[in-house]
């Protein structure tokens, strides 16, 4: 009840005051140092969204982030953002995090880092936890959702997130954080800058350590990273290094919580793993041990009065793993012979194993972009190989006849071929009609050979080329109101998983997703107002249904039709000086038009019987709530100082396709307390204190979960079981720091 008087709030105020978060499409801030701020600009427009082009988007600036940012994943940074909802499986926002956008999951958000792709290349899932304190070094975020403009790397079917890093400043400078709360999480965070050096070098730094032993038992997380940018500024280009990585060893807490324990005990993960020792003691290596470094070298160039070329090379290095205690597993399982002792045959053991990820993703991008006074131009693409390996060790036995304490079970190679070209066009009529048209083909060569880690064979040779057309136009009735529209073609490749899980002779279809985008913005400058609606139409969309392959793996099968439609409302206005309002609201329906849900039987001995498939019409697609809202009321009181009450609402989700409310996560609503004071000290050039009070109310929710079932049959009946495994957030939790800057 109170979650829904709190949505019923977020819609009032967006009816009284008729504001829209602030959408402004050229809002993109760049700064400037000693060259003309269109060159900038031209390492950025190749793959976002401007004010020409009638696209879906939210801008998210540097001082945005800043004021929330205690060491908390992107995810959790962005969670004020239309549509959005972020999850944390340690629930404090430290670790593995995710975001889904329109109820689309993070392999169907298209994510670059300065226009260069940063999607895993197989899973084409987003692993933020790689990337510690990014945010500390972003400048601005743009939030394209829908299939949007024409980008590197994966498809883009629930949206696309572009970040763009920090540009070396012209002005030396040093900046030291600290920041410690529940949980023992703490973060420190040292920046410098040497400002223009010779009037054409500039370079700075971050490093970044955070800790947290998480919400969650057994969810703690180390966490370090650097970033270091450096440029050269020339009269008519400009030449960039940015390297920057990170090192993750987080405590598996992906298993989640199951139901019956949630009811108990929030915080223990512990049912149905096997990480406990023989003594009773959890393994305390049971840790994800990961490393990740990034190399991107960034030219522009003005060509004549008119023409900016952007070539990029990159490359990255990845490599890290999974290690588990694993008890009573079969020996054969692991390539391992049966153990003689005396007169018994030992056929099973407890074991550590490692599962291994040693992969390098490297290529090249580029744009040319033509700006006229009515006409725009933008030629771009990109080449991008990955190249990986899987492969597992079991590092310690207590029963073994053979191997030695590297024993490698298993291996694959895999290699990935992404090209793609697209060329964008913008035309203005008398100032008042943009048209635009954006054609990108996209050829896909994906590779696999060797064994996985259930001791199949896996052999891979698939292409994919793919047309991918846009085109939109808006009208501007005046300055203040204006109107846009856009249609768009986009299509996705399965993963690696969908390739290898599918059953023998039935391998997945590539997705596709027709985009139809019609907004109305209104612009003052005390208040502003966006309504955006959406239809995203599927074919083929991969949903998991239930069914296993031959090794118990669960397969994602092309569903022919589904669709998510809905409206978006974005609204900002400042009533008073001291007051500032941001609100926004998502409506929406997702549904699948027939769906078959496969569940396996079984005797009272766990015998396996056969099948019950189950056929369902117009259901509601998993983790696609219905209604997401936010609302942002900025205080500030006195120069100087920002107090934000930032409220968040989700409405139920389900667990799996079939809209069973057994199989649910609860609407849930949050609010948050951010405070932050800045002044200056001595000979300080700026000291701010923070606090972050999360949950202020303590709701007691999930955010995440995963669902299973199974039947079991009797001589008198057959019986369902369904087995709910959910990710519980923390309740109210404090985050407080202080930042100098000298």
């Amino acid at each position: 009840m109170i979650a829904m008087r709190s949505a019923l709030v977020i819609l009032i105020l967006l009816i009284v005051f008729g504001g829209a978060q602030a959408q402004q499409l050229d809002s993109i801030p760049v700064d400037s140092i000693a060259v003309p701020k269109f060159l900038e600009e031209a390492l950025i427009k190749s793959t976002r969204a401007g004010k020409e082009v009638p696209t879906t988007h939210t801008n998210v600036k540097k001082g945005e982030l800043e004021k929330l940012n205690l060491g908390q994943d992107l995810p959790v940074l962005l969670d004020q953002t239309p549509s959005l909802v972020s999850t944390s499986d340690a629930g404090a926002g430290v670790g593995y995090t995710s975001l889904r956008l329109r109820g689309s999951d993070q392999t169907r958000i298209n994510v670059t880092l300065n226009g260069i792709p940063y999607n895993d290349a197989e899973s084409q899932g987003v692993f933020w936890v790689n990337m510690p304190d990014l945010g500390s070094s972003v400048s601005n975020i743009q939030i394209q959702r829908g299939v949007g403009t024409s980008t590197n790397g994966a498809g883009a079917f629930g949206g696309t997130v572009n970040i763009q890093t920090m540009d070396p400043s012209k002005i030396a400078f040093g900046e030291v954080s600290a920041s410690y709360g529940s949980f023992n999480t703490y973060r420190l965070n040292g920046q410098f800058g040497t400002g223009l050096l010779a009037k054409k070098f500039a370079f700075q730094g971050r490093v970044s350590k955070i800790e947290s032993d998480g919400y969650i038992d057994r969810a703690s997380s180390n966490l370090t990273s650097f970033f270091i940018a450096g440029a050269y500024y020339g009269a008519k280009d400009i030449l960039r290094l940015n390297v920057f990585g990170g090192k993750e060893i987080t405590y598996q807490s992906w298993n989640g919580v199951d139901e019956a324990t949630l009811q108990t005990n929030r915080t223990d993960n512990s049912a149905g793993t096997d990480f406990f020792k023989k003594a009773g003691d959890p393994y305390d290596k049971q840790v994800d041990n990961y490393r990740q470094d990034h190399y991107q070298l960034i030219y522009s160039r003005q060509i004549g009065e008119k023409w900016y070329i952007n070539p990029a090379l990159h490359y990255t290095r990845g490599y890290g793993y999974f290690e588990e205690y694993k008890v009573d597993e079969k020996l054969a399982d692991y390539q391992l012979s049966p153990v003689t002792v005396g007169a018994d045959t030992i056929l099973n053991t407890d074991l550590v194993r490692r599962r291994w990820l040693d992969n390098h993703f490297y290529g090249a991008v580029f744009s040319a972009i033509y700006k006229g006074e009515r006409l725009g131009l933008t030629f771009g693409g990109g080449f991008n190989q990955y190249r990986g390996a899987h492969f597992g060790q079991v590092i310690w036995a207590q029963f073994a006849a053979n191997g030695d304490t590297e024993h490698q079970y298993y291996y694959s190679d895999g290699i990935k071929n992404d090209g793609n070209i697209y060329a964008k066009l913008t035309y203005t009529v008398k100032e008042k009609f943009r048209f635009f048209v954006d054609l990108q083909f996209r050829s896909v060569l994906h590779k696999l050979d060797g064994t996985d880690n259930d001791q199949r064979f896996i052999e891979l040779d698939k292409s994919f080329n793919f047309f991918n057309p846009k085109a939109g136009l808006s009208f501007d009735f005046n300055d203040k109101n204006s109107m846009y529209g856009t249609f768009a073609v986009g299509h996705r490749e399965p993963t690696r998983s969908d390739f290898i899980d599918a059953p023998v002779c039935e391998a997945p279809n590539a997705e596709r997703m027709y985009n139809l985008e019609v907004g109305y913005q209104f612009a003052h400058p005390k208040y502003a107002f966006t309504a955006n609606y959406y239809l995203m139409n599927y074919k083929n969309q991969l949903v998991l249904t239930g069914e296993l392959n031959d090794v118990g793996s669960a397969v994602r099968t092309n569903v022919d039709k589904s669709y998510r439609m809905g409206l978006e409302l974005m609204g900002s206005v400042k009533p008073l000086k001291w007051l500032n309002v941001n609100a926004n609201v998502t409506y929406s329906i997702n549904k699948i038009k027939n769906f078959e849900e496969v569940m396996y039987v079984y005797d009272e001995n766990y015998t396996f019987l056969g099948e019950q498939r189950n056929e369902y019409n117009n259901t509601d697609i998993s983790f696609s709530p219905n209604l997401i809202g936010a609302i942002n009321l900025t205080f500030i009181p006195v120069k100087g100082l920002s107090v934000a009450l930032l409220g968040k609402y989700v409405s139920k989700q389900y667990l799996d396709n079939t809209q069973n409310e057994d199989r649910r996560l609860d609407a849930y609503f949050t609010t948050n307390l951010n405070v932050n004071y800045s002044f200056k000290f001595w000979i300080l050039k700026d000291v701010t204190l923070s606090l972050l009070v999360n949950n202020i109310f303590n709701s007691l929710y999930e955010s995440n979960g995963y669902t299973f079932s199974e039947v079991y049959r009797t001589a008198s009946n057959d019986s369902r079981a369904d087995y709910n495994y959910y990710y519980p957030q923390a309740g109210v939790n404090v985050l407080g720091g202080v930042k100098i800057k000298f």
